[in-house]
């Protein structure tokens, strides 16, 4: 059994390889538009909308369509087709109650650039490197009919699927979509380990084996805020819509660490399962909390731009690729109710009339249980995550200790090295 795997390098083009990098994804984006542009009409006169195989005949005899070898061009038009098929199935989600916000209809690309994707097949390793093929008229008016990037040396060639050119902030990325294996570990269905997902503590775990740790989120929180004051006084004065190298340098980087803060929270979550013999995974997570979150406009802006919902999505993937069951529900009233007093947890919209919790939040970070017992706030969240799925999952919870829900171990994300083992 294997899944996927995506690896993205940056690529650091001469002036030669930048001008064609910069060609091929000008023409893609341009090729994009022409077919949204014809989706669009036949959308508007006939209700309808093309197929992959519609657009793909339609514009093989188009300028951009032959400056692209012809399964990149294809590529670009299924995407396009792909996301008008998407549109018209959220209409008819509108239509069953299933879908509640009113999709927007696929517009244009305001210029720029647009990926491009080969398929492993075209892609042929070379002395010189990966040799990325170009479209028939590339050679008749340039030259050339490929070009070359290095081959990555920790990847094996045989198991890439896809490869492709990311154009982002005036850099170039190459991002390689390869087979992963699912790798046999020793783990245990009955232990699980519950998440509970914030700003200040961007992830806080306990499990039922009496382990538990925090993800620091400050340093994360921190490079948004300095990263919004700098964009804030770079845009001051400017038309709507000004963007300059210094914004695009600034953007990229701050996206590079988010990226990183991603993959080393993800990797010290899996570790831990892994290390204790964790096979369940629950994470606490509510369906366009972002959108619907009212705690301020500083506070919702911070929530926002933390990547949170790609962390979870990180975690599931390495999940599904050691073995781990993930487990992803709702966290309505586990920060309200105790844990140590085993109050009644009720679901999103659901609270039974007169209900109260047994304890109480006293102060930034401790939680107070019915008794007087003083645990971590979060750590009393995630906690209660594990009950909402303990009776289903049949997990037996004694393991959670008040030693693990008193003091937690706090974990820096760039700082690794220097944290205790988990």
């Amino acid at each position: 059994m294997s899944n996927y795997g995506c690896q993205q390098i940056l690529i650091s083009p001469d002036k030669d390889l930048k001008a064609i990098l910069e060609f091929i994804c000008g023409e893609s984006a341009k090729l994009s538009n022409c077919g949204t542009y014809y989706a669009r009409q036949l959308f508007f006169k006939a209700n309808k909308i093309p197929s992959k195989f519609d657009l793909h005949k339609i514009f093989s005899g188009n300028s951009h369509f032959q400056a692209l070898h012809s399964q990149v061009a294809q590529q670009c038009l299924t995407t396009v087709a792909e996301s008008f098929k998407s549109y018209i199935e959220l209409l008819k989600g509108i239509k069953k109650g299933t879908v509640t916000q009113k999709p927007k209809l696929p517009g244009y690309r305001q210029g720029g650039l647009c990926l491009i994707t080969f398929p492993g097949q075209a892609v042929k390793l070379k002395p010189e490197g990966l040799r990325f093929p170009l479209g028939s008229k590339v050679k008749t008016w340039f030259g050339i009919d490929a070009f070359y990037i290095p081959m990555p040396t920790n990847i094996d060639y045989k198991k890439i699927k896809e490869y492709r050119i990311l154009p982002r902030n005036g850099a170039f990325y190459l991002e390689l979509i390869y087979t992963v294996k699912v790798e046999k570990v020793a783990l245990d269905k009955s232990k699980a380990l519950g998440i509970d997902h914030g700003l200040n503590n961007w992830l806080t775990c306990v499990s039922n084996v009496g382990t538990s740790f925090i993800v620091d989120g400050l340093h994360l929180k921190s490079l948004n805020q300095w990263y919004n004051k700098r964009v804030s006084v770079l845009k001051e004065n400017q038309p709507q819509g000004f963007w300059s190298k210094q914004l695009a340098g600034i953007t990229e980087k701050r996206n590079r660490q988010m990226r990183d803060a991603v993959n080393k929270a993800a990797r010290i979550v899996i570790n831990h399962c892994i290390s204790n013999q964790i096979g369940t995974l629950v994470f606490g997570w509510n369906k366009e909390q972002k959108n619907g979150a009212n705690m301020g406009s500083k506070t919702n802006q911070k929530l926002v731009q933390i990547p949170t919902a790609k962390l979870k999505n990180r975690i599931e993937q390495l999940c599904e690729q050691y073995g781990i069951e993930f487990i992803e529900t709702e966290e309505s009233y586990t920060s309200k109710a105790s844990f140590l007093d085993r109050d009644e947890l009720p679901t999103l919209g659901a609270k039974p009339e007169g209900w109260q919790a047994s304890g109480k939040r006293v102060m930034r970070g401790l939680y107070r249980s019915k008794d007087g017992f003083r645990i971590n706030a979060d750590c009393n969240g995630a906690s209660n995550i594990l009950r909402k799925v303990a009776a289903k999952l049949s997990i037996n919870l004694d393991g959670v200790s008040r030693g693990a829900l008193i003091a937690p171990l706090k974990v820096l994300l760039w700082a690794v090295q220097e944290s205790p083992s988990l």
